[in-house]
């Protein structure tokens, strides 16, 4: 019988992604994103065409 091939632990296909949003400065952690004024630290706002937009919250900015 052919043994199990164990598959390494994944966080799902864009595990990388989630990194995009942070960056070192000096040895330190730095957020590149804005976070969302209602919701607070944590959370933050996703980038459109045309608005930034919170997930969790609806809250939204039109950009010009």
């Amino acid at each position: 019988m052919k043994p199990k091939v164990v598959n390494p632990v994944s966080d799902g296909p864009n595990a990388s992604a989630k990194w995009s949003k942070y960056g070192t400065d000096d040895g330190k952690l730095v957020r590149k994103a804005e976070f969302c004024p209602e919701c607070g630290p944590g959370v933050f706002l996703a980038v459109h065409k045309d608005r930034k937009s919170c997930g969790r919250c609806g809250y939204m900015v039109k950009l010009e």
